[in-house]
């Protein structure tokens, strides 16, 4: 892969007519071998794989049920009581997308699954938002890496971000907080509609 990846505006800039051909294939075998109206073709199909993430998001959203870690629920429920919380606080939509799939990665990437997440919502989401998703491992850490013999104020490395504040509030008030078996979550069918808002893109 190159190592910038084409952001969604410069997409959308393509000539959407090559969509028609969403089927056709290049035939290189090399990058160097390749051609201005290869890459005329291959640049819009990111809008095709892009609109199969919100189906894949959904069901990777349903695999967290199958684990729960020792902690008192499982990994789905975690999710969606962070996301249900978050939106009766009142928070915004993209706020409760980032709640709901801050942890996606944790069957993905147990060592770091916080990038997983910040990776699937990095072109749709806020600076402070991905900062958030991105860091909030870090910070959630502040309530129990003591007791594994980890710094639990690994967080303050972070003193100095204008998104400092921002984080810790999340991990206080939704994210540390959403291990409650007790408490009645939204199901996951009431936020598929949000994924797809936010996941799926617009009509050429």
């Amino acid at each position: 892969m190159t190592q910038t990846e084409p952001t969604i505006d410069a997409v959308q800039t393509l000539d959407a007519g090559t969509m028609a051909g969403a089927h056709v294939r290049t035939k290189f075998a090399s990058f160097e071998e390749s051609t201005a109206e290869d890459w005329a073709i291959i640049a819009p199909q990111i809008r095709h794989t892009q609109a199969m993430v919100a189906d894949r998001v959904i069901d990777l959203m349903r695999d967290l049920k199958t684990d729960h870690g020792g902690f008192p629920v499982d990994r789905l429920e975690h999710s969606l009581q962070t996301a249900t919380r978050a939106e009766r606080a009142g928070r915004d939509d993209e706020y409760v997308l980032c709640a709901l799939l801050h942890d996606i990665g944790d069957t993905l990437s147990p060592y770091d699954h916080p990038s997983i997440a910040a990776g699937i919502l990095k072109p749709f989401v806020s600076e402070a938002n991905h900062f958030m998703v991105a860091n909030h491992g870090v910070f959630q850490g502040y309530y129990f890496w003591d007791y594994l013999g980890m710094d639990g104020n690994a967080r303050e490395q972070f003193r100095d971000s204008p998104h400092f504040d921002y984080t810790e509030e999340f991990c206080h008030e939704y994210d540390q907080t959403a291990f409650d078996a007790s408490y009645t979550s939204n199901p996951l069918e009431h936020y598929e509609p949000l994924i797809r808002q936010f996941l799926t893109p617009d009509p050429a």
